[in-house]
């Protein structure tokens, strides 16, 4: 379990689910949906529901691009991280605002797989929380002019290796939206 005394909550983070970060994604409408599951079983648990947003040149804050989907409502009481790097724990309150609600082990959706949604998982595990991320509830969009692999696989590669990842005292893992309990 988490490193971090004290910390028996579970949080869910929705990373980046914004316009502009879902244009192009990889089965966009699916993973909307499965976040949209995700914040009900969340909400009807009573578990905290945390918002990320990136802004950078590309997501000028206030825009349209930077505005989170329509599909997706967030709740005045849910906290929002505002971020400018990947890893949503960089130069941002998330981790008091964790803290504040004694949370050491955050589940995982939103966009994108390669970059913001690694970073995250990866950036959780080191500072001492358990770490789920939602196998179909995260994508990316196609970098195979880039020399990435295709979307699909992106997302199977990063499911396959946050199931096997490990560190010491901490969790980390995998769950489909389905059998996500909270």
């Amino acid at each position: 379990m988490t490193t971090l005394p004290d910390r028996p909550h579970t949080a869910l983070l929705v990373i980046d689910v914004q316009n502009g970060v879902m244009a192009g994604a990889h089965d966009r409408d699916q993973v909307i949906a499965n976040v949209d599951a995700l914040l009900e079983k969340a909400r009807t648990a009573a578990v905290p529901v945390i918002w990320v947003q990136h802004s950078d040149e590309d997501l000028p804050r206030d825009s349209t691009p930077w505005q989170y989907v329509p599909e997706l409502k967030r709740h005045d009481d849910e906290p929002l991280i505002h971020k400018t790097y990947p890893d949503s724990f960089e130069a941002t309150d998330l981790e008091s605002v964790l803290a504040d609600l004694k949370v050491g082990h955050i589940v995982v959706a939103g966009a994108q797989t390669d970059i913001c949604i690694r970073s995250t998982l990866h950036g959780a595990l080191t500072r001492g929380y358990d770490a789920t991320l939602v196998t179909d509830a995260h994508t990316t969009e196609d970098l195979t002019q880039f020399g990435a692999p295709t979307p699909d696989l992106v997302i199977a590669h990063t499911n396959l290796y946050w199931k096997f990842h490990s560190a010491p005292g901490r969790e980390a893992g995998v769950v489909e939206t389905a059998d996500v309990t909270f």
